[in-house]
Formats: C-alpha cells, sequence, structure tokens
C-alpha cells in the first residue's frame, strides 16, 4: 500500500523530545509506508522516525542503499518497537536532520550495531549503524544536538541549504568558533 508524504515537524517542535510509546503491531504497515514515501521525497535522506511525522509510536525506516556514504546496506530498514542490543566501536562524524534544517554536527557514535524489532533483528555497520542510532535516539526524545560534544567546535550552520529543501548542502560554516574538519556534508535523517 503506497504511503502518504507527510509534513516533517521541525525543532522546536514538543513531540521530538518525547519518548515514544510502542507501536501496536495493526499500524506497522500504514504508518511505515508514510515514513518512507516522506523519507523519498527528500533528495539524500536516509532515515526519519515517527515523531518527526507527528506520530507518537516507536518506528523509523532507514535506507541507505543509494548514499555514496554507505559501504554496507540492509536495504529499507522498517524498525518497529526496535532496541539496541549490541554495539561496538565508535567514530565522530557529521550528522543533520531534517527536523533541525539549518545545522549539522559532528557526533560520536558507535560502528557497529546490532538491533532487535518487531520483526526481527538487524546487524549495521558504519554509515548504516550511525543513521539507525539517530533514528533510534528521535524515538526516546532525544536529537543529535543533544550529543555534540562542544557547541564551539562541533556544530556548524549548512551553507547553500534551505530548511524547506532537502538538496546536499554545502560546505557548513562553524556556527562558533572552530574549524569545519569533519568531512564536508552530511546525512539527514
Amino acid at each position: 500500500m503506497p504511503g502518504t508524504v507527510r509534513p516533517v515537524l521541525i525543532y522546536p517542535e514538543p513531540i521530538l523530545k518525547q519518548v515514544m510509546a510502542p507501536i501496536q503491531a495493526e499500524r506497522i504497515d500504514d504508518v511505515a509506508a508514510d515514513l518512507v514515501e516522506t523519507m523519498r521525497s527528500f533528495p539524500g535522506c536516509v532515515g526519519i522516525a515517527a515523531p518527526q511525522i507527528g506520530e507518537l509510536s516507536r518506528i523509523a525506516v532507514v535506507d541507505v542503499s543509494g548514499h555514496r556514504k554507505a559501504e554496507t546496506s540492509n536495504g529499507l530498514l522498517v524498525l518497529a518497537n526496535p532496541r539496541l542490543v549490541e554495539s561496538e566501536g565508535a567514530e565522530t562524524a557529521r550528522e543533520g536532520c531534517l527536523s533541525i534544517p539549518d545545522l549539522t554536527a559532528n557526533v560520536r557514535r558507535a560502528t557497529s550495531i546490532r538491533v532487535a524489532h518487531a520483526r526481527g533483528e538487524v546487524r549495521c555497520s558504519g554509515f548504516e549503524a550511525r543513521c539507525v542510532l539517530h533514528e533510534l535516539d528521535h524515538l526516546d526524545g532525544i536529537l543529535f544536538l543533544d550529543r555534540v560534544a562542544s557547541l564551539v567546535d562541533d556544530l556548524f550552520r549548512r551553507q547553500g541549504y534551505s530548511g524547506g529543501e532537502a538538496s546536499s548542502p554545502g560546505e557548513p560554516a562553524p556556527v562558533a568558533g572552530g574549524e569545519a574538519t569533519a568531512a564536508p556534508g552530511s546525512a539527514r535523517a
């Protein structure tokens, strides 16, 4: 069943800071379809979580299969009632978010994860692991800004990007001091 493109909520919308309740099994397919359609309506978007479209449910979708940073991919992931089971390694890299359209930041995350969800379990690594962890954070009311080590050195304003368009951002400029030391650009989720 095709989904509907839904409006994306922008921070400081209060829903984005709430912990989501488990999604009921009979709602998974409908909400997932809307999430997939909404994600695919933004070129370059690799994931989106239910609270970003105003759904108070524990479900997110991720698909990094077409992204240049993805060395591995499980294809389209529908993560209903996901739970992080295992994580290993760590690296810092640039992230962005549809719900915080004007900023990117350097965020430290695990490089290899295992996630259990309503329909099974999945192992992810590298860029895909980062994207899944970003979406899991959304389900717990955590935004990537909450994980920034230094607002001076690790937070950047997007250049050549306006909030309503999800085109590839230009080289971000530091918001407050510091140099842009991470790889240019970001993935939006």
